[in-house]
């Protein structure tokens, strides 16, 4: 069967943006040589910085660049062309506003993608790379503008979809106590992975994700109180920090008192689930395949469960080609391997985080973030994680 034909949206196109990452394996197969079902032969790039490296692979695989998302999308004509989407708005230089988010270009791209699909009345699968959009508003009209259009969406990180150490998946309709997620990096843009990956293993228990009832950001000087004030917290938070493969040798409450960075994300599910997410920063690394991981106690354990989401770095970047994988069984199927709705969510709890944060660590509550769905069991990368290639 001949590959499926696909357009990229993408901010830039340099060494280790995301558009490399991704794009890469569909330009030279998956690091273990085996290649997706699809071929990029289009792309625009909304940015061409001095690193820029599309324009020479354009040269040697034979796609087109185009200047326009619908002249990559028809292909230079009047009928769409193309399987399917990926649009890829990270990285490049774009403005922050005042609650401190990136204003990626997410929402235009897709505005720009539906206009094709409504003048010529098809629509195909859409990946969109990491959180919907920076903003809620904008989530909410790409997610409404994809039902109205019947446009197949997936939408996300690698995180939920690399290798795990131990290999944990929660059983379906486990009863929670209470979770930890850890992450660590740029509070916004980090603060999405760790999200993503405490929700890819939350929404797994007893009723599925009803929704999110209220969220709060504790800044670097009160974000351990919460959980200190927790009954469950204690163990749970000792059984992820433990799973840390790098981190600094102090003790991780003075170092993240230091740390402007820091802080604890507290999420509060309609369903009485009380979850937090905490970036240590100023005592985490990110060495030896990340700070990403996962605590969570089932009613009647004696001990939490808990695991690190692996991310192989450097190159190959393996946990993007599992995330090309999903790409891929996207466009094939018409269907996504797990719902948009994760994703939503977690685009809906990051900004009301931010908000909190702007706001001085104030309670948000979340009423439009009253989101119910039901996992799938396209879960965590299988079989032996790729080794970095050598420089």
């Amino acid at each position: 069967m001949p590959p499926k034909k696909v357009a990229a949206v993408t901010t830039e196109y340099r060494k280790w943006s995301h558009a490399d990452v991704i794009l890469r394996n569909l330009l030279d197969g998956y690091p273990d040589g085996t290649k997706p079902g699809l071929e990029l032969v289009a792309l625009v790039t909304d940015q061409v910085p001095k690193g820029d490296t599309s324009r020479a692979l354009a040269k040697k695989h034979g796609f087109a660049i185009y200047e326009s998302v619908a002249d990559a999308l028809t292909l230079g004509g009047k009928t769409l062309a193309v399987h399917g989407v990926l649009s890829i708005g990270e990285h490049g230089t774009y403005p922050t506003n005042d609650q401190g988010q990136t204003l990626y270009p997410r929402r235009r791209f897709f505005e720009d993608v539906c206009k094709v699909f409504e003048k010529t009345g098809k629509s195909v699968p859409v990946f969109n790379d990491k959180h919907l959009a920076a903003t809620w508003d904008d989530a909410k009209w790409m997610y409404d503008r994809a039902r109205k259009l019947f446009v197949p969406l997936m939408a996300g990180s690698s995180v939920p979809i690399t290798w795990r150490k131990p290999n944990l998946v929660l059983p379906k309709d486990c009863e929670l106590t209470g979770a930890v997620q850890i992450g660590y990096g740029p509070f916004e843009g980090y603060g999405f992975h760790a999200l993503e990956g405490l929700q890819c293993m939350v929404e797994r228990r007893k009723g599925g994700e009803t929704g999110v009832r209220a969220v709060t950001c504790h800044p670097a000087k009160t974000m351990w109180e919460p959980l200190d004030n927790t009954p469950w917290a204690g163990p749970v938070l000792r059984a992820a920090l433990d799973r840390v493969a790098a981190h600094a040798a102090g003790a991780v409450r003075e170092l993240t008192a230091k740390s402007a960075d820091a802080g604890t994300f507290e999420i509060e599910y309609r369903d009485g689930l009380r979850a937090f997410v905490v970036m240590p920063n100023g005592w985490i690394h990110e060495g030896d395949g990340g700070g990403f991981v996962f605590a969570g106690l089932r009613k009647g354990a004696d001990t939490p469960d808990a695991c690190q989401f692996y991310l192989q770095q450097p190159d190959p970047f393996a946990h993007f080609a599992e995330l090309t994988r999903a790409i891929d069984h996207l466009v094939a199927t018409g269907h996504a391997p797990y719902p948009v709705e994760r994703t939503l969510v977690t685009t809906g709890v990051l900004d009301a985080a931010m908000r909190s944060r702007h706001e001085k660590g104030k309670r948000i509550e979340t009423p439009h973030l009253a989101i119910a769905y039901s996992p799938t069991e396209w879960g965590p990368a299988r079989g032996e994680i790729p080794k970095p290639q050598k420089k």
